[in-house]
């Protein structure tokens, strides 16, 4: 008797869409849970490097670790669902959009590392978007 060997490459990986899907909704999540620790336990110094001001960074950080639970439930099943992997997409290109429309009109007294953390900030979340936007695609 033969058993073929099968091995996992990272072609393999990214080719099935709900592997795919899942790991980028995982990745989204703890990215978004760690950033969301940081503005809870850092708020006051945050305050004076990024000029958002202790209880928008508190508030922030609370945000960002009940989303970043919500989508790491979202990625669970082995089949996430679509319409939940939609919602999170969708949110991920709002979250993107505001945050340069935050450094553009100056929604918050945001300084220069601010306003650049925003910015990179909007490249991550972006990033997320457009992987998650693709495994989507996959899954069909």
């Amino acid at each position: 008797m033969t058993t073929a060997a099968t091995t996992r490459t990272p072609a393999g990986l990214f080719s099935d869409g709900n592997r795919l899907l899942r790991l980028a909704l995982r990745a989204d999540a703890i990215v978004t849970g760690a950033n969301g620790l940081l503005y809870l336990a850092l708020a006051a110094p945050l305050d004076d490097l990024l000029g958002l001001g202790a209880t928008a960074g508190r508030e922030l950080g609370a945000f960002l670790l009940l989303y970043a639970a919500a989508v790491w439930a979202i990625s669970m099943p082995a089949r996430p669902r679509r319409g939940a992997a939609t919602a999170v997409v969708e949110a991920n290109a709002l979250w993107t959009v505001l945050s340069v429309v935050t450094v553009v009109v100056g929604w918050f007294s945001l300084t220069t590392v601010g306003a650049v953390w925003a910015v990179l900030q909007a490249i991550v979340v972006g990033g997320f978007a457009a992987l998650q936007y693709t495994a989507l695609r996959r899954t069909r």
